[in-house]
């Protein structure tokens, strides 16, 4: 059986695809239904983006990690914001006592963000943020820095995360309850096509919902519900589908059953393609195209024999590649024990290059084509997400299932069923329940400097002490009659955030009126 259930038949032939029309199915790479790819020449053209994940402390100690890795050949940047940032309070409020810069960099103002970006040069490098609830407030900080060092909104290029559906399913980083949170979304969307037309403005992300315990299949299926939902509100608020479809990404993750997880990207490709065709009736081509990133399995890593996991996140990053990834993260092999030391990052960084450039996986357009097993593989996968999306949309869509609670008792039964078969060892796990080692070895783990949390916290107190509080305070004001109103909130956002307000003062005032969602018990 594959992670989702499917059956693996003891070998393919012919008989396996006897009604398979590879015309259909297939096409062309760089044609519909886009099974091939994206591109007709795919990675003979250019390699994937290769983005390594940092963040961690303050911005200027993100900012040299971002260094290092250019240096060492990376091609993107990709940033992780602490749980304080993520969650729209500031470093100074009690509730973020602890977490300050521990899990990803710590911004609170346009004066962090000045730190964090200083010295890149943001017409050339494209920067994903994973970021969600307040993903709008650091992507118009980000727009702020760059018009300070002359870089128009048209020049940047780049992704924020702002999948705030996945949260509710899978996550936990919410602040607000799920429509109010799709008007922030939709918002984006419509403010982007008019001053940031080559940004990202959502990479739908099945990769957490994969992290809490999905299989494959669901990885797909609750994902693409949650688009098809971002689509919906999208136009029920005015904008053309492609306006804005093209510039919809999406973002998963890489297991180590490396024969599913490229049918999955296969399959995930073809279903989008149909989506925006036949139920949007998009009419740009680049509206149809399902360009992804993927990060390799943080939950696939084992504190258990570390260095075993270089060789998963090498399997990994090899399903990506074979599956037509644009984009690819590749863990660092000590996440299990805590943030990647510069050694593991810069491991992982070479595991992209050394698949890229030496392996000939790019030498041809989605080598595995025409494979009786990846082709029967693929159209189950398809098959079995579609019946998710089905069963969905006769609930009434992804936030109807989300708010009843559906996508969540799925992934629960799912991580269950996947627990079990460890601790039964029906799945092999080297090094956790096969292949033991009696003592193990001690590795290097990332520190956490407290003298860094502390220095966050003044320099925030300090801001808010220095500057116009009369014209924070009438800024301030305008997002919250933006709020109870109808006007695009990034407007007035971006004044009170080039007023330095902060990133915890905004998101207060959006409590203020849209509320806080409490899940169900």
């Amino acid at each position: 059986m594959t992670d989702s259930g499917i059956e693996i038949k003891q070998s393919y032939g012919p008989d396996d695809l006897a009604n398979w029309d590879p015309a259909v199915a297939l096409g062309e790479p760089g044609r519909y239904p886009y099974t091939r790819g994206i591109r007709p020449d795919m990675y003979r053209g250019r390699l994937w983006t290769m983005r390594q994940y940092a963040g961690f402390g303050t911005a200027e100690a993100t900012n040299q990690r971002f260094k290092f890795l250019l240096d060492a050949g990376q091609t993107g940047l990709s940033c992780a914001f602490d749980l304080p940032t993520q969650m729209g309070y500031d470093s100074d409020h009690p509730r973020s006592e602890g977490e300050v810069g521990k899990v990803g960099v710590a911004i609170d103002s346009l004066e962090d963000m000045r730190l964090l970006l200083a010295g890149l040069p943001l017409d050339e490098v494209s920067t994903s943020m994973t970021i969600n609830a307040t993903g709008a407030i650091l992507l118009l900080l980000y727009q702020l820095v760059g018009e300070e060092n002359g870089v128009a909104g048209h020049q940047l290029n780049g992704t924020i995360q702002n999948d705030i559906l996945k949260e509710y399913v899978a996550r936990g980083t919410y602040i607000y309850p799920p429509r109010p949170s799709m008007r922030l979304i939709t918002d984006t969307f419509a403010y982007c096509a008019e001053h940031i037309p080559n940004w990202n403005t959502i990479s739908i992300s099945g990769y957490h919902i994969r992290e809490a315990g999905s299989t494959a299949v669901q990885e797909i299926a609750f994902t693409i519900a949650n688009g098809i939902a971002y689509v919906e509100a999208a136009i029920a608020a005015g904008l053309d589908v492609d306006d804005f479809a093209p510039r919809l990404s999406f973002f998963w993750n890489a297991h180590n059953n490396l024969f599913e997880e490229v049918a999955k990207y296969r399959a995930a490709r073809r279903m989008w393609a149909r989506i925006m065709t036949e139920r949007f009736g998009a009419r740009n081509e680049k509206s149809t195209l399902l360009r992804f990133h993927t990060q390799t399995g943080g939950s696939t890593l084992t504190a258990q024999q570390p260095e075993n996991n270089i060789v998963r996140v090498t399997v990994q990053a090899m399903a990506a590649a074979l599956g037509g990834t644009q984009s690819l993260h590749t863990n660092g092999f000590d996440e299990a024990l805590g943030l990647p030391t510069e050694k593991a990052a810069k491991i992982a960084l070479r595991t992209q290059q050394i698949v890229g450039y030496e392996s000939g996986i790019a030498d041809t357009v989605d080598p595995l084509a025409g494979s009786w097993f990846v082709e029967s593989l693929t159209d189950e996968v398809e098959a079995a997400a579609w019946r998710y999306l089905e069963e969905i949309d006769s609930m009434g869509g992804a936030v109807d299932a989300i708010e009843a609670q559906y996508m969540q008792e799925e992934i629960e039964q799912s991580a269950y069923a996947y627990a079990k078969d460890i601790d039964s060892g029906r799945k092999v796990v080297v090094g956790v329940n096969k292949f033991t080692d009696e003592v193990s070895e001690a590795a290097d783990v990332f520190p956490i400097d407290v003298a860094q949390q502390r220095a966050q916290v003044a320099r925030v107190s300090r801001l808010k002490q220095d500057r116009d509080q009369a014209g924070v305070d009438a800024a301030l004001a305008d997002v919250e009659a933006a709020a109870r109103g109808t006007q695009n909130l990034l407007v007035p956002m971006k004044v009170a955030l080039s007023r330095m307000a902060t990133l915890g003062e905004v998101s207060d005032v959006l409590r203020g009126v849209f509320g806080v969602f409490q899940p169900r018990g």
